[in-house]
């Protein structure tokens, strides 16, 4: 396994745990429409963020879904919930009428617990969930009608392979939702050096390799062959999660927890404010990307 690898791997199994029983089983943003604090409750702004990306991106109704970097199954099971519910209310679905969603994680300890809760909302027979690589997943061509990648991107070490093995794994007509960190847009003015100092600082704390523009993973996917191609910036939408994230870590039980996670958690819990600064700044964007085969 390479290294950045292994340092993904060993940050969400030592994390994961603690981010559960602090901020729930979304390990993702929130989305904060015009006007709406902080103070909204954040697990309702982070599912508003699941479906302001399925009414952003208006997918068909899927039957099989593969949900890139999906930490302990958050999305995955929100959305086997909610299609689930569809086909019980007569929607359009498959020949057999099944749905089945498939996650995948670098962490053994995500996929486990993102097993177990499957399991306790009566959802195993309809989801699976993988220790797997995105750079090279273990699928057949053409095996899912929507691949989602909800805040994985940024870990990748090849962002134009990457976007190349979701397109492999689409079924042609399906649909990709991608939304990541990005950087600023670069095409008039490159990164200065404070800039790059920032960014390098998150890429270390939270194990990323680099970033890049939403306007380079819109010529990736050009290159990649995706159709239908749109893109979005909701930096400004989810930008109030991170005074969020800080306000809850430095609750005491937060402290505790962080601190018993070891080394890792530590720094990442004290860069939170780094992530703040960057969006506002504008360095640091959310990028969302969608497209069909």
């Amino acid at each position: 396994m390479p290294d950045l690898n292994l340092r993904i791997r060993d940050f969400y199994d030592s994390s994961s745990d603690l981010w559960e029983q602090v901020w729930g089983e979304h390990m993702h943003h929130g989305y904060y429409a015009n006007g709406e604090s902080s103070r909204k409750d954040r697990r309702l702004a982070q599912i508003d963020l699941i479906e302001k990306l399925l009414e952003w991106a208006k997918p068909q109704i899927p039957t099989s879904v593969l949900d890139v970097g999906c930490g302990i199954g958050g999305s995955s099971l929100y959305l086997a919930d909610k299609y689930l519910a569809n086909n019980a209310n007569n929607l359009a679905f498959g020949t057999d009428g099944g749905f089945k969603v498939t996650g995948i994680s670098l962490s053994p300890v995500q996929a486990n617990r993102a097993t177990e809760r499957s399991r306790a909302l009566g959802l195993q027979a309809r989801s699976q969930f993988l220790v797997a690589d995105a750079m090279s997943m273990p699928f057949a061509d053409g095996s899912f009608d929507l691949v989602w990648s909800l805040e994985s991107g940024e870990h990748m070490p090849d962002k134009e392979k990457f976007l190349q093995e979701c397109y492999r794994v689409l079924k042609p007509g399906g649909t990709f939702i991608f939304a990541t960190w990005c950087h600023r847009d670069i095409s008039d003015r490159p990164l200065n050096k404070h800039e790059q100092r920032h960014l390098q600082r998150i890429y270390d704390v939270y194990c990323l390799p680099y970033t890049i523009s939403l306007s380079e993973y819109k010529a990736i996917a050009h290159r990649t062959n995706f159709q239908n191609i749109k893109t979005a910036d909701w930096s400004q939408a989810v930008a109030p999660f991170w005074d969020v994230v800080i306000d809850s870590a430095i609750s005491p039980s937060a402290i505790l927890g962080v601190l018993r996670s070891g080394l890792s958690t530590v720094t990442a819990a004290l860069s939170l404010r780094q992530m703040s600064r960057g969006y506002a700044d504008g360095l640091i964007k959310f990028g969302l990307l969608t497209a069909t085969k």
